[in-house]
């Protein structure tokens, strides 16, 4: 950090490749740098996710990615010694997702697709593939009636701009055959 108001973007994107070979030490990829000028002094936020799988990154791995952060940015020959607040978070729900990866971590939660052209789709997320997800679509129900899922619906990456994680606050507990059970109550209803 330079310690005095610069382009933040450009300072970001010189952090992003300075840094990351610290969080990539922990197995972790580094997501984002962003620089907030407000106050004081500087706050440096770092987001880390993993390559892969549906685990998050815990608090004890973040507290070791933040000292490493730490000791780079003070090692780090552009530094001017002046003072910043190095904040180290994970990728969160209220992420869009946009990689395939990012699908792959939220399997089996309700997330909503924009897609490019046609109406949005929001259902469970019950596939990610190579070219795309699959989706078990939610059917409106009067008030008060069971929920109803509709037919699979396949979309590809390139239908998808952006998806969004719908937070449920009582979330039913999906086992790795959410497929089959969705399917198997359709089929019992008709």
């Amino acid at each position: 950090m330079t310690g005095k108001p610069v382009d933040a973007q450009a300072e970001a994107q010189r952090l992003t490749e300075y840094l990351r070979p610290a969080v990539a030490s922990h197995d972790l990829l580094l997501e984002e740098v962003e620089i907030r000028y407000s106050g004081k002094q500087p706050t440096v936020h770092v987001v880390v996710d993993h390559a892969e799988g549906t685990e998050s990154v815990d608090l004890d791995t973040i507290a070791a990615v933040s000292q490493s952060v730490s000791t780079a940015l003070d090692a780090d020959p552009n530094d001017s010694g002046a003072p910043y607040d190095l904040e180290v978070s994970s990728f969160g729900v209220s992420r869009p997702l946009t990689e395939p990866r990012h699908w792959r971590r939220n399997l089996g939660r309700k997330v909503t697709a924009n897609l490019s052209g046609e109406e949005n789709v929001t259902g469970r997320l019950t596939e990610v593939g190579e070219a795309g997800v699959v989706l078990v679509p939610d059917v409106p129900v009067k008030k008060g009636m069971k929920p109803k899922t509709g037919d699979p619906v396949e979309l590809s990456f390139e239908q998808i701009r952006r998806g969004k994680v719908e937070v449920e606050f009582n979330r039913p507990d999906h086992g790795p055959d959410i497929v089959d059970t969705i399917v198997d109550s359709n089929e019992e209803e008709a």
